[in-house]
């Protein structure tokens, strides 16, 4: 079987994202029979059904899945080996995945600063758990992620940039605790599972002896202090969070010791990944 090309691919691509003939035409600018012929020819040589075609359009059968996974990385190698070659200002679409913590406290601003340098690059920038932003990494769904210590992949390099201290949170309402064992059979308000931070604070109960209650698993920083708030449970937050919210007053805080008290915050992102945007966000990060 010949190779694919990579416009047949991309027009391929853009009929699964837009669902349909004619609003991939009208996207890339090309005659609907045109857009067809090149989806019948690719369904020709693959010897494979990519579409079905039913009352709402166009949806992908499972090979038709299959070979869009290849197709988003095949597209976005070709986009990134050019612009690592070429010598021109950092310009397109710019993916980064970052935690929720990091996105919010740490990011704006260097953010802020290379949209001012680089005004031709469209930062796009998602969030998600520690685990769940290596996994959209090394499927190609983000360029370079923001992600908390250790990261372990043969296929992915990393640089510290910032340093975080984590914080125990508790309601106002709660006695002092003089001993950090009183947390045991409190409720452990966190991220879902694949939180690093999560991780860190199962970490530290488990060596200092602490048997938590329930986990009540929620999807942002602001939920997790509403819910400690109202006295729902405790919970683990970057110190940084709590001083971008100016929320402390409204908790008893207590850092945690040990090696949770510093926790590095790493730029990740793959070997076989290279551009000029990521050397200039390099620039702009802090070395820690």
């Amino acid at each position: 079987m010949q190779g694919l090309d990579l416009r047949s691919l991309e027009i391929f691509r853009a009929v699964a994202t837009e669902g349909g003939v004619s609003k991939a035409a009208l996207k890339l600018n090309r005659v609907q029979s045109n857009i067809s012929t090149r989806i019948k020819q690719l369904e020709q040589r693959l010897a494979k059904k990519l579409f079905r075609r039913g009352n709402r359009g166009l949806t992908l059968t499972p090979d038709g899945w299959l070979l869009l996974s290849y197709a988003e990385r095949l597209l976005d190698l070709s986009r990134e080996a050019s612009e690592a070659l070429s010598e021109d200002r950092p310009s397109g679409v710019f993916r980064i995945g970052a935690m929720e913590s990091t996105a919010a406290a740490q990011l704006p601003e260097v953010l802020s600063r290379f949209h001012e340098r680089h005004p031709d690059v469209q930062i796009e920038l998602e969030t998600d758990t520690a685990g769940g932003l290596l996994d959209r990494l090394m499927n190609y769904d983000v360029e370079i992620a923001f992600v908390a210590e250790p990261v372990s992949f043969a296929q992915v390099r990393t640089q510290p940039v910032f340093v975080e201290q984590l914080i125990l949170v508790a309601p106002k309402f709660f006695p002092p605790l003089e001993d950090k064992r009183e947390i045991s059979g409190k409720t452990v308000v966190a991220f879902e599972a694949g939180c690093a931070y999560r991780r860190y604070l199962d970490e530290w109960m488990l060596e200092a002896g602490i048997v938590p209650g329930s986990i009540m698993s929620v999807s942002s920083y602001l939920a997790i202090f509403a819910c400690v708030s109202a006295g729902s449970g405790i919970a683990a937050a970057p110190k940084s969070v709590l001083d971008m919210m100016n929320t402390k007053e409204q908790f008893q805080c207590y850092p945690l010791s040990g090696k949770y008290s510093r926790i590095k915050t790493l730029l990740a992102w793959r070997t076989d990944y290279a551009s000029v945007k990521l050397n200039a966000l390099r620039e702009l990060l802090p070395a820690c």
